[in-house]
């Protein structure tokens, strides 16, 4: 991290500048108090962030509308025909036209930019089991 990087600059510039023990330990505390603000920032800035991606993803669930409502499960739905097709429909679809006589090459679907997508669907769906094993009740 370029922040650790600095620190550590600047560590050493601090044992060249002031020979005094004293004055160097003030002056590495002071860095250190820093570097713990600006992570604490940084958390801080993090923890903001996703805590409004939540109220958002809140009012969409709650929303009449079929498109704000709707788009995570139509996400799920793609991602899971794409996974599907490619582990079972492509073979299925390759041995019929081979069968047939009129061999034919399909495309399997790039699962590299869906599996991510699919893989943190799937990842919150089972947050949210492990909360309902656990007893945590439904936000109202």
């Amino acid at each position: 991290m370029i922040a650790d990087l600095i620190v550590g600059l600047v560590g050493s510039v601090i044992q060249k500048v002031w020979p005094d023990p004293a004055q160097k330990a003030a002056a590495a505390l002071a860095i250190a108090e820093l570097q713990q603000k600006g992570e604490l920032a940084e958390l801080d800035a993090q923890l903001r962030l996703a805590l409004a991606q939540v109220q958002v993803n809140d009012s969409e669930a709650k929303s009449g509308d079929p498109f704000a409502s709707r788009w995570r499960p139509f996400i799920g739905w793609v991602c899971g025909f794409a996974f599907a097709w490619n582990f079972i429909g492509l073979s299925v679809a390759r041995f019929i036209m081979q069968a047939t006589g009129h061999p034919f090459e399909f495309a399997p679907a790039d699962m590299g930019e869906m599996m991510p997508v699919l893989l943190g669907m799937l990842g919150l769906g089972g947050m949210r089991t492990f909360e309902k094993v656990a007893g945590v009740p439904k936000k109202a």
